[in-house]
This record gives structure tokens, C-alpha cells and sequence, in this order.
């Protein structure tokens, strides 16, 4: 029988440890810049109860923890433009005798288009006419009226939402001056509609075309940058945060982001699909004529100022929880634990350790 030879007690491999898995972040390259920052400094040093750990290796890197600010941003890409266009359409029989020039500015009470050699003129408002305004007739709409006539010079009567005796003498003093029939009545095909001055975008008809139906479209005359922003980010982003907009020719100007979707969409298919919400970015300072470019918006969308900070890839994974910076302490380093707050620039606020000291920032 075959004895087997005592060879001392067998040695069995430990499973590895478990790592605690890390915070997504989001904006500038955040999530990305920690992931591989920690990943190379997650060595799982444990504790002494007081959330430190020593070290004694030369550390082959180190930055001090300043005191800043951070600005956290979100680089997009967006078109520049008048907004959405809206389509003017005629509401009256006859001819059309006159039409402005695409990019032509319209403001109240002047042309919109000609009908039969009468002018259309534009009046400022929400609601459209549907019915003929004259003596009698009450409402929001003969407010509009009221309210167009008043700002255009037009006195003796009460803005109000009723047609009066006075209300239509305000209103064949007005006709005659446009060299319109006088009749004291207007219309719905009477006038245009809209909720400011307009832009002339494009012409839907041409001199001698009949005048019922869409005449041409127009948008407002505000410049904007419409961005479709994926849904990840929505949450990122409200109204009021300021922007900054570069043009094809590499100048900037100031933005605002003026409105944020509710409704998201999806577009592209496969892979490539992707859901987005729309956000408007409005403009100002913009000289250059262009009237439709892509552009590039970076977004800020936080800013923490006298802050304490290190760079990013000096945060490790303890492996008793949490994040903390190797600090160094003449020849020996030691683990100290820190909270983590805005990530930027390649930087992240701390707190729990104190300005001037120097922490590793492993290569």
C-alpha cells in the first residue's frame, strides 16, 4: 500500500476583494476622468477607524488643494435661426397685388402682403380674429383691436372688450389713413396676427396668385439656437443659464437658454437612435449676417467659487467607503478620507483637508 508523504498544510488563493463600485457623474467628461482616475488609485487601503491609512512609498506625483472656482459646463452642438416658422394665410377673396422681400422686418400696423391693392397690416396678439368686430360686439378679441389701435396713435375710446360708437370712429380713422374702404368693421381676413413683429422667411405665393390660402411663413425677428439635447442631460439644464455660442468663423457671443422641452423625441434608428428634448437658446451681441449656421453652445451650468480643490485623478477608492486623496507628510504619506462635491476643469471640490497640502496624483 502506497503512503502518501506529508507535505504541511495546503495554501488556498483569497477570492479577490470586492470593489465598491464608483459614482456616475455627467458633464464635462466627469464620469470618464473619475472612472480612470480611481481605477489607477483604487487600491482598497483599509482603515484605522478614522477613515486614514498609511503609506510609506514615494509618491511619483503631487498637486497642493487649492483654493478656486469651478465652472461645470456642457459642450453641445446647435443650429442657429429665427426659431420655428409660422404661416400666414389669407382669409379674403381677391388678388395678391403686393409682397414683401424674404428678410424684410414687419412691425405693427404695417403691410403684411396686398390683397386687390388693399393693405394687410400686422396688429400684435395671441388671438386671431374670427368674426367681424363692429358696433355692439364684445370681447377679448375687440380688446386686441383696441389695444393695436391705442399704441398705433388712435384716441377716444376705452381699451376695453367692447365695440363702441367711439371704438368705430377710431376705426374709420384708421382705415382712411391705409387708403382702405371706410367702414368701421374689420374683418378676419382684415389683418394679420401675431405675437410681435415678424421676419419674412419664405414666400408661399407670387404676384397675381389668388389670396386665400397660405401667403408666405415668417418667425420672429429674435435670434436663437435651437440645441436637441439628449434626455440623459435634461435634468442639467433650466432656463436662465447663461451660454456661450460659437459661430462658424470661431467668434462667440452671449446666450441664454430661454426654454426647455417637455416633449421628447427619437430619431436615427438602430444603433443610431437617439431621444432628445429641444432647448432654446437665445443670442445676443450677434453682428455677423448669417441667417442659419451650425454652431457650437457650451452651457454653464454650475459654478462654485472659493472652493477647495485637487485634481481629479488624486481622488482614490477606500475600501471602507467613499473617496479620499493620499496626503504627504514630509518622507511617509498617509489616506485621509474627503467629501466630494463639483467636478470641473479637471478638478473636484473637497472637503476634509485643508488648504496648502500636498496629495499624490498617481501617473
Amino acid at each position: 500500500m502506497t503512503q502518501l508523504k506529508e507535505t504541511g498544510p495546503v495554501t488556498r488563493a483569497l477570492p479577490p476583494r470586492r470593489r465598491r463600485p464608483l459614482r456616475t457623474l455627467a458633464w464635462t467628461g466627469g464620469a470618464a476622468l473619475l472612472a480612470a482616475a480611481v481605477a489607477a488609485a483604487a487600491i482598497g487601503f483599509g482603515g484605522d477607524g478614522t477613515g486614514t491609512a498609511v503609506a510609506g512609498r514615494t509618491p511619483p506625483a503631487t498637486a497642493k488643494v487649492t483654493r478656486t472656482t469651478l465652472t461645470e459646463t456642457k459642450a453641445v452642438d446647435g443650429t442657429l435661426g429665427y426659431g420655428e416658422p409660422l404661416t400666414i394665410t389669407g382669409k379674403s377673396q381677391g388678388t395678391i397685388t403686393w409682397l414683401p422681400g424674404e428678410g424684410t422686418t414687419i412691425t405693427r400696423g404695417h403691410g403684411v402682403y396686398s390683397a386687390d391693392a388693399d393693405r394687410r397690416p400686422l396688429l400684435y396678439g395671441t388671438m386671431p380674429l374670427y368674426r367681424t368686430l363692429e358696433d355692439g360686439v364684445e370681447g377679448k378679441d375687440v380688446e386686441l383691436l383696441e389695444r393695436n389701435l391705442d399704441k398705433l396713435g388712435y384716441t377716444g375710446f376705452d381699451v376695453d372688450d367692447e365695440f363702441t360708437w367711439v371704438t368705430r370712429e377710431a376705426v374709420e380713422d384708421w382705415q382712411e389713413d391705409l387708403g382702405l374702404d371706410v367702414t368701421g368693421k374689420v374683418q378676419p381676413g382684415d389683418v394679420v396676427v401675431a405675437d410681435g413683429r415678424i421676419r419674412v422667411a419664405d414666400l408661399k405665393k407670387t404676384l397675381g396668385d389668388s389670396a386665400s390660402g397660405p401667403v408666405l411663413t415668417a418667425t420672429g425677428t429674435t435670434r436663437e439656437v435651437l440645441v436637441n439635447l439628449d434626455v440623459a442631460d435634461e435634468h442639467l439644464v433650466r432656463k436662465g443659464m447663461k451660454a456661450t455660442v460659437e459661430l462658424p468663423d470661431g467668434s462667440t457671443v452671449n446666450g441664454e437658454v430661454a426654454r426647455v422641452g417637455k416633449v421628447a423625441t427619437e430619431s436615427g434608428s438602430g444603433a443610431d437612435t437617439a431621444t432628445t428634448v429641444e432647448v432654446v437658446v437665445s443670442v445676443s451681441g450677434l453682428k455677423k449676417s448669417f441667417d442659419a449656421a451650425p454652431v457650437d453652445v457650451t452651457i454653464v451650468a454650475g459654478r462654485r467659487e472659493n472652493v477647495l480643490a485637487v485634481p481629479v485623478g488624486a481622488l482614490v477608492a477606500l475600501a471602507e467607503g467613499g473617496y479620499g486623496v493620499q496626503v504627504v507628510e514630509g518622507a511617509a504619506t498617509r489616506y485621509a478620507a474627503v467629501e466630494t462635491g463639483m467636478f470641473a476643469d479637471g478638478k473636484v471640490e473637497v472637503t476634509g483637508v485643508e488648504e496648502g497640502v500636498t496629495v499624490v496624483v498617481p501617473k
